[in-house]
């Protein structure tokens, strides 16, 4: 019996030692665990490249621009910068990719997967990190910030593209007309000018929209919706181009600058309008001839000759 012990209890201390599972139920736990942030982990070798993240580490470099990684894959993975090799390839179009996982969201296009979820309200996407940026607009937070005039962003990409007010760069141009636009939303919106599309439709009325902001917009007119609220006020507007132009009531702020007599105005339009008087340019009366200087000038005067 007392041998038998000894044998028992010496295969015990020889198990423990050995970096595998005791049995076939301890081979579905995870059996080393990360001090700092409670992680579980299958082997001790696993924990021990996870640790990489607490401490800082990266061991692994690159030989062509010196980067440092924390794993030999990440590694492997970047030196594809370098070689441009792209060895995973999209089997719908052909499109072809440095990184797997990278293929992976793409591939969603095509199948219109959208496996993230926002827990608040239910909007979906197609990539984590979207989710991620989508969850500020929730929470408020506007962790990157412009250098110049200190406006906050809840997403890097938004910044990056506002910085390009500043810059005035415009890296997307029209292949068509040759016009350029800092953000490529604005430049495909603009091709439907070339086209004719108009792929966002009311639900309602049938009429359609180049822009999905402006479908947005207009199913306020029929649900009479006035999200925009001026906070002086209280007035409310179906759009925020609305409110801002509001607001100059408050402010005094007249920023549209005539560049001929410096006659300043609240909106672009009344600008354009008073334009009229130093080119000459004319609303002309098809009935009597008249002239007017602004449209809703001559729309008045067209009121005399209908009797409306």
């Amino acid at each position: 019996m007392f041998a038998q012990h000894e044998l028992s209890s010496g295969l015990e201390t020889s198990t423990n030692d050995v970096d595998i599972p005791t049995s076939l139920t301890d081979s579905r736990m995870k059996a080393v665990v990360c001090e700092v942030c409670s992680k579980h982990f299958m082997y001790i070798r696993q924990l021990n490249c996870h640790m990489r993240v607490h401490t800082g580490e990266r061991p692994f470099s690159c030989e062509v621009c010196n980067r440092k990684f924390a794993q030999p894959n990440n590694l492997k993975t970047h030196m594809r910068t370098h070689t441009g090799e792209q060895p995973f390839s999209c089997e719908v179009c052909g499109k072809r990719f440095s990184q797997s996982s990278v293929l992976k969201c793409h591939v969603r296009i095509h199948t219109g997967e959208r496996p993230f979820c926002c827990e608040i309200c239910g909007k979906k996407f197609s990539r984590l990190c979207v989710l991620k940026s989508h969850m500020r607009t929730h929470t408020g937070i506007r962790t990157f910030c412009c250098e110049v005039c200190k406006k906050t962003f809840a997403q890097s990409s938004n910044l990056k593209a506002h910085m390009r007010s500043h810059t005035g760069e415009r890296p997307f141009c029209c292949e068509v007309c040759g016009k350029r636009f800092s953000q490529l939303r604005v430049l495909k919106c603009h091709m439907y000018t070339h086209t004719g599309e108009r792929p966002f439709c009311c639900e309602v009325c049938s009429e359609k929209f180049t822009r999905s902001r402006d479908l947005k917009a207009h199913m306020r007119s029929h649900t009479g919706e006035r999200p925009f609220c001026c906070e002086v006020c209280g007035k409310k507007f179906k759009l925020s181009d609305h409110l801002k132009t509001h607001m100059y009531i408050h402010t005094g702020e007249r920023p549209f600058c005539c560049e001929v007599c410096n006659r300043k105005f609240t909106k672009l339009s009344n600008l354009k309008c008073h334009m009229n008087l130093h080119t000459d340019e004319q609303f002309c009366c098809d009935i009597c001839g008249e002239k007017f200087p602004r449209l809703s000038k001559l729309k008045c005067h067209l009121s005399t000759h209908t009797g409306e």
